[in-house]
């Protein structure tokens, strides 16, 4: 699974976060929710200041590359930062393998619910050495 921060800096910049995107595209099956698509269409219009049109195209283009799923209810201490519970309710449910972030709130938790949790960095070096 990939956090909204990974997904923004794939579809609005390049280098790592584009290649971990591309890889995982086309390497695995990717887990995402309406909360976190909702996130990523919201910042590439605030932040990224890209167009609307743009982000409608690219969200939709997302929705049909994931399984969508609804996020688990996680408890509010698990993690310190509420807004990070969807991601993990999302990871949860989704049944993944790994939650790729660059929050370093998530990314000290290490894992959670047997769920491994790291940077696109290790994610994309755990594939490099895997294929």
């Amino acid at each position: 699974m990939l956090d909204t921060n990974v997904l923004l800096s794939g579809l609005a910049t390049h280098g790592l976060c584009e290649s971990v995107l591309s890889l995982a595209f086309r390497d695995h099956q990717v887990v995402a929710s309406e909360y976190i698509l909702d996130e990523v269409q919201r910042h590439l219009v605030g932040k990224f200041q890209v167009a609307p049109e743009k982000v409608m195209r690219a969200v939709t283009l997302l929705r049909s590359q994931v399984e969508i799923v609804e996020p688990a209810d996680v408890p509010t201490d698990a993690c310190d930062d509420k807004d990070d519970l969807p991601v993990l309710g999302t990871a949860m449910v989704g049944k993944v393998e790994c939650l790729v972030t660059g929050d370093q709130g998530l990314l000290k938790l290490g894992s959670y619910e047997g769920i491994s949790i790291c940077s696109p960095r290790a994610f994309y070096d755990r594939i490099r050495t895997d294929n």
